[in-house]
């Protein structure tokens, strides 16, 4: 697998690493995973020969986005001749922990993990390697664990560019000046893309005397509830005059808009609003003024990628992944050195809609503009 190697900081992400803290959490009940494009690891049968298993297991199904990891990794890895076992542990560190094992079970030749708990996890890989099976991270910063790679789409980089865009905000709204009271809405506590995405903004938030940050608040299960909660509470303590959220997801950055709406200041003129994820709902918010900003994170080349590598490892289980993956990076993640790939993210405004999202083909104009599409 050919790729071009990249020079860069890993610091962030090695900061946010150590920050970790394993905080299990839990959501509420969400559909079970859809059958039929791969094979479902819900059973109990024990390995048998025949076509070549990899697995997919994902920490939740709950945002909008993962339909689109699960069948672009589906998709790709089908095309590359392989079985996917593929599951969800709807936020839930024991099941997630069940589940993995039915993947053994069933034969994975190695297991694409997005962990529920980054701090845990380490001890289901340790669990795969003991039965010659390899694990690739997938989105999150697992650690202290023997990971053999990891795919990933830089969070502190995303924090940063919410934090950058505010900072523009601000000085728009205030001729030139850099100064406004902030929200920093956090998502699971202890996960390591809440971390690293909340340390991205905390940089620039640090460095800017002349904001005053109101709120630093994590939110059990990225509830989007408990944002909007928590938004309501900080208005109602400033009296409204709250100038800045940022949030962690898409979600979460919806709770803030409703907390913002029922006090008729969800108008991206008035407060500055920063998601990420870039579900339909927020990049409709983005167009109609809402909402100032949101993070696409190019789902479709982070999940082909993690395929390809998973089932180039599968093929080649007893070769060096040094062989066969050529990363942009490492990452020390506190057992081992990760080799680590890193797919872009791209901020969206109310300008470059139709130039990100709609051009990449994420959604149609029609979706994000409604009637009003030409």
């Amino acid at each position: 697998m050919k790729r071009i190697s990249r020079t860069k900081s890993i610091a962030p992400l090695f900061v946010a690493a150590l920050a970790m803290v394993a905080v299990p959490g839990c959501k509420k009940d969400e559909e079970a995973p859809a059958t039929g494009e791969g094979a479902e690891a819900t059973g109990e049968t024990p390995a048998e020969e025949g076509p070549l298993k990899v697995g997919f297991l994902l920490k939740t199904m709950q945002e909008e986005r993962y339909q689109r990891d699960k069948k672009a990794f589906i998709d790709k890895a089908q095309s590359l001749g392989a079985e996917v076992l593929f599951d969800s542990a709807n936020n839930n560190e024991q099941t997630q922990l069940s589940k993995f094992e039915t993947m053994l079970a069933q034969g994975a030749k190695v297991i694409v993990l997005q962990p529920v708990n980054t701090g845990t996890a380490g001890n289901m890989v340790k669990m795969a390697n003991e039965e010659g099976v390899r694990v690739v991270g997938y989105d999150s910063m697992l650690v202290n664990g023997p990971l053999d790679v990891q795919v990933m789409q830089d969070s502190w980089a995303v924090g940063k560019l919410q934090g950058e865009a505010m900072v523009e905000w601000l000085k728009a709204k205030n001729d030139g000046k850099v100064e406004g009271k902030v929200a920093l809405i956090k998502g699971q506590p202890g996960d390591s893309n809440a971390n690293a995405m909340s340390e991205g903004a905390l940089t620039i938030i640090n460095e800017n005397e002349g904001l005053e940050l109101v709120a630093e608040e994590s939110h059990e299960g990225w509830s989007s509830d408990k944002a909007m909660a928590t938004a309501e509470n900080v208005l109602t303590k400033y009296e409204n005059g709250v100038d800045a959220f940022i949030a962690n997801n898409s979600g979460m950055a919806r709770g803030v808009i409703a907390a913002l709406q029922n006090q008729g200041l969800d108008d991206a003129t008035k407060v500055f609003v920063a998601g990420s994820d870039a579900d339909l709902v927020n990049i409709q918010y983005v167009a109609q003024g809402k909402q100032a900003v949101e993070i696409w994170k190019k789902i479709t080349p982070l999940a082909e990628t993690a395929a390809e590598i998973a089932v180039t490892l599968a093929k080649s289980p007893d070769k060096p992944v040094t062989e066969l993956v050529e990363a942009d990076r490492t990452i020390n993640n506190g057992a081992v050195e990760v080799p680590t790939i890193v797919t872009p993210v791209v901020l969206v405004t109310k300008d470059n809609v139709e130039d990100t999202v709609v051009a990449g083909e994420f959604y149609t104009k029609e979706q994000v503009f409604g009637a009003e599409a030409e």
